[in-house]
């Protein structure tokens, strides 16, 4: 299922110089197959955020879902707790792949 994606393009901008990121090469982030997800509600918004690997680099990815698209908030370098959590998961998915060998 091909997903879609929007954003503000103002804030496109913005998040550009202030976190080196375009949400164009954030979207990537979705085809990390090792990429963490959460959910936590912002105002009364759903918001969700997804970290994971784009051009070697380790993101954090926020967005909202709406009219089924998915919405870009906001993208940065992950921290480095967010780094450990993302690395720990990809290893262990990697010792559950090689257990099943």
């Amino acid at each position: 299922m091909k997903r879609e994606f929007e954003w503000d393009e103002n804030k496109n901008n913005k998040n550009k110089i202030k976190h080196k990121i375009s949400f164009e090469n954030a979207k990537d982030v979705f085809e990390d197959e090792n990429r963490l997800q959460y959910a936590l509600d912002v105002n009364g918004e759903r918001r969700y955020l997804t970290i994971g690997k784009v051009f070697k680099v380790i993101i954090l990815v926020v967005y909202t879902i709406r009219n089924f698209a998915f919405r870009l908030i906001s993208a940065r370098p992950a921290r480095k707790d967010e780094r450990e959590s993302y690395l720990a998961n990809s290893l262990s998915k990697q010792d559950d792949a090689y257990d099943k060998k």
